[in-house]
């Protein structure tokens, strides 16, 4: 059995097999510090430029606060905070803030369903109404077929994208309780026919919450909770917006930037009937746990969920002829660069979030942010593609025999002491008419970063020592560039020069 690095936290209210699956893991011993992959030079410098990158895309893009973290199997890799949780009084974000992940709860509520139907509780092809007697909607069309419980989990029910309420609208987003939803179903009308489109709808996986109520004989809560967040010690993982974190662990929310660049305070707000589409509150180390969980499963090592249930789940069910849109059950699916990922973004008033996973390399980032209007998919894929090739080497070395501390203490990309002599031209670089660089190790070279980039990999420039202070630009087939040269002032002031112009190090790194 894998042993899982997150630490997890005993549950009050846990199901008798869930119960006895805690324990377990509980009774697993962590893994030691020293066998930690961030304790891996390549994985630690990786993880320092997502770091430096990470807090100038934050301050330059006006975001008020913002966490990730990176998990590799069973271990919490990496997690961070940045900006403010709360603007106003400045209390910073922390790995520990809860943001509201939106529509990442329909994860949870697919989960949900399909732990059902491997109890031969619930089946795909079931009809919602078999579930819930009160589905009744306009327009549909018997010889089209019922809308199914798979069309929930796929967005292909034909089902309309909200509960036909404006809750998506401040600034009093008025969420409808489950009996409003129930009550103005019946005067909602199909889009299409069931199976005919791709649709994304928060109202198909809200009934699909109804349903893990309707076929566990619980309240959708107390199910979730009893079957995933307690066994997998998610304690800081909820259902809705809870006031008793509001103003302290759930970070306040903010509107996306206007024309003037100003961000506005979003109102308090409750998402209730929407929950199991969109109301989970959680944090990245949260996130992480879920993670690692689901690489447990591939792996057979959990009994929440069958292994083969997952990876139907991560399998695509849906594909648009355009391509564009592919969609396993509950999760989203797609490629970057050629590579498979699986996962779910969220976006509710204040706040945006994405959980993405490569099961093939047992590699997770998830990012959230207070903040409406930020991309945060592409934190999160940003986060994956500049980390994941170090763990990827790290755990190699460490499956062949060699810990992270026998790495560390070795000599990686140049000698110990070379190392240690250019690390004293590392730092931040501001030019004099704005704008700023930063320098740092990768791969026993210096590199220059220029802050802020899209696209922090592709805009680096490695240097190759010359002598003393002066460096060379290292083009793509290998052939030497223009001078970068240190110099460093009586005052202490260290400056690089660039084409006869200079930067001034402003701090380190």
């Amino acid at each position: 059995m894998k042993t899982p690095h997150i630490p997890l936290r005993p549950a009050s209210r846990i199901g008798v097999g869930a119960a006895a699956l805690a324990l377990l893991l509980l009774a697993a011993p962590p893994l030691h510090a020293q066998d930690s992959l961030a304790d891996d030079p390549g994985v630690a410098e990786a993880l320092h430029l997502l770091d430096v990158w990470m807090d100038a895309a934050r301050a330059y893009g006006g975001i008020p606060g913002a966490s990730l973290s990176v998990v590799h199997d069973q271990e919490l890799v990496w997690a961070k905070g940045y900006g403010y949780a709360h603007v106003e009084r400045e209390e910073p974000a922390t790995p520990s803030t809860m943001y509201s992940i939106c529509s990442i709860s329909k994860l949870f509520t697919a989960v949900g369903v399909l732990q059902l139907r491997d109890q031969g509780k619930v089946d795909l092809d079931d009809a919602v109404a078999q579930h819930l007697d009160w589905f009744r909607i306009r327009k549909e069309d018997p010889a089209a077929g019922p809308v199914t419980v798979e069309g929930l989990l796929t967005h292909t029910s034909g089902l309309p994208r909200e509960a036909g309420a404006p809750y998506w609208t401040g600034p009093d987003y008025p969420f409808p309780t489950h009996e409003e939803i129930v009550a103005t179903l019946p005067t909602q009308s199909m889009l299409y026919p069931p199976r005919t489109y791709y649709q994304y709808s928060n109202l198909g996986l809200t009934l699909a919450g109804e349903i893990v109520a309707a076929a566990s004989g619980q309240a959708y809560d107390d199910y979730i909770r009893a079957n995933i967040l307690d066994p997998l010690g998610m304690s800081s993982t909820f259902t809705d917006l809870e006031d008793r974190f509001r103003e302290n662990r759930l970070a306040s929310g903010y509107t996306a930037r206007g024309r003037d660049g100003r961000r506005h305070l979003v109102p308090d707000y409750s998402v209730r009937g929407i929950s199991p589409a969109a109301g989970f509150v959680s944090t990245v180390e949260d996130l992480g746990r879920f993670a690692s969980w689901q690489f447990r499963v591939l792996d057979g090592d959990d009994a929440l969920l069958d292994r083969n249930t997952l990876r139907e789940m991560h399998r695509v069910h849906w594909l648009e002829p355009d391509g564009d849109t592919t969609y396993g059950l509950g999760f989203s699916v797609w490629k970057s660069d050629g590579d498979t990922f699986v996962g779910h973004g969220g976006s509710c008033p204040g706040y945006r979030s994405h959980l993405l996973l490569r099961p093939r390399d047992e590699v997770a980032t998830a990012f959230m942010t207070n903040g409406q209007g930020v991309d945060s998919r592409r934190f999160a894929q940003t986060a994956y593609d500049i980390v994941a090739p170090a763990l990827r080497r790290a755990a190699g070395k460490r499956d062949g025999g060699v810990s992270a501390g026998e790495v560390a203490s070795g000599v990686e990309g140049g000698s110990t002491a070379a190392r240690e002599a250019l690390m004293r031209f590392t730092g931040i670089y501001q030019r004099p008419f704005g704008g700023e660089s930063a320098v740092l190790m990768r791969e026993g070279d210096l590199h220059v970063l220029p802050l802020p980039t899209d696209d922090p990999l592709d805009s680096l420039t490695r240097l190759r020592h010359v002598q003393d202070g002066t460096f060379r630009r290292v083009r793509d087939n290998d052939d030497l560039g223009e001078e970068f040269t240190f110099e460093q002032l009586p005052d202490g002031r260290m400056l690089m020069w660039r084409n006869d112009n200079y930067s001034i190090r402003a701090g380190g790194i």
